[in-house]
């Protein structure tokens, strides 16, 4: 088969043609700040700072393709959400205009406003710049844009007042075409709709809630020529069905979905699919020897399935080490990783840090959230919002703490408490809600319950 460029690599595998090997995905975002020196905050306000890492990663990490910016929050600021800049990781929301606002009193939203100039000018100069690239452009999903401008209260009001929150969405939906259309322009060749608050829904919310709406958008953008793809981190499990019922040309997904599993339905559906090296156990904090062990673990849940793309779980951490990286490409190779399965040694070791007795401390309830990192994971970001709320009323009597998978103590703390997907909530060391957040009244009620246990 003929050599062909990492973009047209790209494509075929959205199109699920024959290709000469899987193309590789690095999804780049405030790393990129990282690899220039510059911090996060810095970083998403520079154009020429972006295409000049994305040249860096597409030269350092043999990629075929690569993100232009991934943030979640443009669309939210130009809508009037407040947010907090942080110097390694994206900016989160912290104002919900529509916790109390109403859906007409927004600002009027266009790619002219914020920081969207600075995003398409990226994509714009990239392309220039990266002329065998897949550039993928990132729009904010409508049900996790939605969630930023309401808040934890989405959950509450898809019960309430399920036509309000499908206004919203609507709304959320049309910007979201309209900004896939602005990265299409400026030379994006695929738009990925990264939705992961659609993790915390069920099934039955998911055809209510995000299916017309990001098939709205999937099909806006087949009729302009791109591709797309839908990105959920996340155990999305029980939504991978309907996910691949979509109108997207690619799913792609992370450590806490089975790459096997999406194989399997991806097949059936005709669609492309990616993931899931593991980000922050393997990518973050392990060595390269881990990095390899991890690609073939990727290869050997895929087997010889057209459509596939090897890709990170979601947003490389700011401070993922280079050489890390830089391991992957040679994989692609199926000879290196027949070297790799049989010489490779992994150097993983997990201290397992010793469990409060939470039965004898009686004078206070604990509740252990897991998370990948609140300040830049949408779910775990909203699941500590409900948490604290939730246990706000019952003051000193409960004590908070958030456990951030992206350290070694945060993954000790996971494995001590036999946690396996994250955001999770752990009450007085048990499990009690994987991966889905709670409404207000079921985890008060919870936590009421452990006090009550304890005569509190």
């Amino acid at each position: 088969m003929p050599s062909i460029s990492g973009r047209q690599l790209v494509l075929d595998a959205f199109a699920r043609k024959p290709v000469p090997r899987a193309p590789w995905v690095p999804f780049v975002g405030v790393h990129g700040g990282k690899m220039l020196g510059l911090a996060a905050d810095e970083y998403l306000r520079k154009p020429d700072a972006i295409v000049e890492a994305l040249v860096l990663a597409r030269k350092k990490y043999q990629a075929d393709g690569l993100p232009v910016v991934f943030d979640l929050q443009i669309e939210a600021e130009i809508l009037g959400c407040h947010l907090h800049w942080a110097k390694d990781v994206p900016p989160s929301v912290i104002s919900h205009p529509l916790a109390k606002g109403q859906l007409a009193d927004l600002p009027a939203f266009s790619v002219d406003k914020g920081r969207m100039p600075l995003a398409l000018e990226a994509t714009r100069k990239a392309r220039q710049a990266l002329p065998d690239t897949a550039l993928y452009g990132l729009i904010c999903g409508p049900f996790t844009l939605a969630s930023h401008l309401l808040g934890s209260e989405i959950f509450v009001q898809m019960f309430d007042d399920p036509e309000r929150v499908q206004a919203i969405i609507d709304h959320c939906a049309h910007i979201a075409c309209t900004c896939a259309a602005a990265y299409l322009a400026a030379g994006a060749d695929v738009v990925a709709v990264v939705d992961p608050m659609t993790s915390q829904v069920s099934p039955k919310h998911f055809k209510t809630f995000v299916s017309p709406y990001e098939n709205r958008i999937f099909d806006a953008i087949r009729a302009q020529g791109g591709r797309s793809s839908l990105f959920v981190c996340g155990d999305a499990t029980r939504n991978l069905a309907n996910m691949l019922a979509t109108s997207c040309d690619n799913v792609s997904i992370d450590e806490n979905v089975s790459l096997a599993k999406l194989r399997e339905l991806a097949q059936a559906a005709g669609k492309s699919f990616g993931g899931n090296l593991k980000l922050t156990v393997v990518l973050l904090l392990g060595k390269p020897e881990d990095v390899k062990l991890d690609v073939v673990r990727c290869f050997d849940e895929v087997g010889d399935a057209p459509g596939f793309v090897l890709a990170p779980g979601c947003d490389l951490p700011y401070h993922t080490p280079e050489a890390n990286l830089e391991t992957v490409a040679p994989l692609l190779d199926p000879y290196q990783r027949e070297v790799a399965r049989v010489t490779a040694k992994s150097t993983l070791s997990v201290q397992l840090p010793p469990l409060p007795d939470y039965k004898a401390q009686r004078d206070a309830v604990t509740v252990d959230v897991i998370t990948l990192d609140s300040a830049a994971c949408a779910p775990c970001q909203y699941m500590m919002n409900a948490v604290h709320a939730a246990v706000a009323p019952f003051g000193s009597k409960v004590r908070v703490h958030e456990h951030k998978v992206k350290t070694p103590e945060g993954i000790g703390m996971m494995c001590a408490l036999k946690v396996s997907n994250i955001p999770t909530i752990c009450i007085d060391g048990e499990v009690r809600f994987v991966s889905l957040i709670p409404d207000h009244a079921t985890l008060a009620g919870a936590v009421r319950e452990a006090l009550a246990a304890k005569g509190l």
